[in-house]
């Protein structure tokens, strides 16, 4: 009882008496909790229930503040973290046998639309151009929307040749941005790029000037590679008769290649001032990046060197 005592006088005890039970004299001591708006017990004692009421203000309890913890606000942005890697690797996933959008279906379109959208809500850089050392690199396409590369990418057009790879190249210190196609053969490799200039025109917006065409000189391949067949107009040609014709003017073909491949690259200039475009970046990190261009389209591209390369 004296240690009760001595509870009392340092809490403010406020003591109400109760009706007495049948059941062994107790005192019930608790106090009022403003969280939960009744009496939390903590002992009983004797027949009656003592209330401890602190004598703190209300501006000690203040309104409630969400202050986290180091650990909590590191533990949420793993979290967030960790869900955003997932929609990058669903979204990468998505374009799996499309061809870079070529060759996708209404289906996977809506899926990858879908995704698109999530990893935009969740843009960790919402002004990419205030960040222009992200933009730095070369850009790898891996899908794209956009109607007006379907030519280009579709391989019923191009026999013997077929498109290798496309990227963008952006350099922040000399605002430039160079647009490259690479073509591969059976014999040689070669490219086709622009270059251009560009300036910042909004937080996500880049307005972009080409100033050159480059045609770049065709680069020996290790060796000659026939294949059986090619598809040519929705036609598929057999190729078996021509092996041997093929292979006995390798060695012809190599050599001129050879000679050719120590030329500079031609390059165009590009002078017509209607010759620009935009750049719209709508999610960028170290690794993805999403643009989007005219008529809604949508060009989706990954770092060079990154593993969503390979994933």
């Amino acid at each position: 009882m004296a240690c009760l005592s001595h509870l009392n006088q340092l809490l403010h005890i406020t003591t109400l008496p109760v009706t007495p039970s049948i059941s062994p004299p107790t005192t019930t001591v608790g106090f009022r909790s403003k969280q939960f708006g009744r009496p939390v017990v903590l002992a009983d004692v004797s027949r009656r229930m003592v209330y401890v009421r602190s004598n703190t203000s209300d501006d000690e309890w203040g309104e409630e503040k969400k202050v986290p913890s180091p650990a909590v606000a590191v533990g949420e942005v793993k979290l967030a973290d960790s869900e955003t890697e997932k929609v990058k690797k669903a979204l990468v996933g998505s374009f799996y046998g499309t061809d870079r959008g070529l060759k996708a279906t209404s289906e996977t379109r809506a899926e990858i639309v879908e995704l698109i959208t999530q990893l935009e809500a969740k843009n960790p850089t919402p002004a990419s151009n205030d960040a222009l050392t992200l933009l730095n690199g070369k850009w790898i396409l891996a899908y794209t929307s956009f109607a007006g590369l379907f030519p280009l990418l579709s391989s019923g057009l191009l026999p013997l040749l077929k498109v290798e790879e496309i990227s963008q190249t952006i350099d922040s210190e000399s605002l430039t941005v160079q647009n490259s196609v690479q073509f591969a053969g059976p014999l040689t490799t070669t490219s086709i790029s622009t270059n251009a200039k560009f300036e910042i025109r909004s937080p996500n917006r880049l307005q972009i000037k080409f100033e050159e065409g480059i045609i770049g000189t065709p680069q020996l391949t290790d060796s000659l590679e026939i294949p059986e067949n090619v598809e040519f107009l929705g036609q598929k040609i057999d190729l078996s008769p021509f092996k041997g014709i093929l292979t006995s003017v390798q060695s012809t073909a190599s050599s001129v290649v050879q000679t050719i491949s120590n030329q500079p690259p031609l390059k165009i200039p590009i002078s017509n001032s209607k010759a620009q475009s935009w750049l719209l970046t709508t999610y960028l990190d170290e690794e993805l990046r999403i643009s989007r261009g005219d008529g809604g389209s949508v060009f989706v591209l990954i770092k060079e060197g990154s593993s969503l390369l390979t994933n």
